[in-house]
């Protein structure tokens, strides 16, 4: 295992996405967010089978960081259940994951950190 993960992430609009990917790598939780076109949703809430368009947000970041993410995600969302999954990458390229790491603060360090020992 590389010890990176890509987080799959549900918004319920353009703007939301954009604005959780973007604080996520301003405070180095994230390297990367890309956020995908809308999609069709169908799930249940609630009893009640709901049919929205949704955004896909995905954030490439260390593993150690998900915990860190995931409140962070939350805190910013407006979905009382958002998804927030992680699929850890079996194989990455060593100067794109090096580079990730770069971009990112070291785990357990504080928020708004810049990895650089500050």
């Amino acid at each position: 295992m590389t010890g990176l993960v890509t987080v799959y992430v549900t918004c319920a609009s353009r703007s939301q996405a954009t604005d959780i990917g973007r604080t996520l790598v301003e405070e180095r939780l994230a390297a990367c967010a890309n956020v995908l076109p809308g999609m069709a949703s169908h799930y249940v809430w609630q009893g009640v089978l709901q049919r929205d368009r949704e955004y896909a947000l995905l954030l490439k970041t260390r593993a150690a960081l998900f915990a860190d993410l995931e409140v962070r995600v939350r805190e910013l969302h407006s979905y009382d259940v958002p998804c927030i999954v992680a699929w850890p990458l079996a194989a990455v390229s060593e100067p794109y994951a090096r580079w990730v790491a770069e971009q990112t603060r070291e785990p357990g360090s504080a928020a708004g950190g810049h990895g650089d020992g500050a």
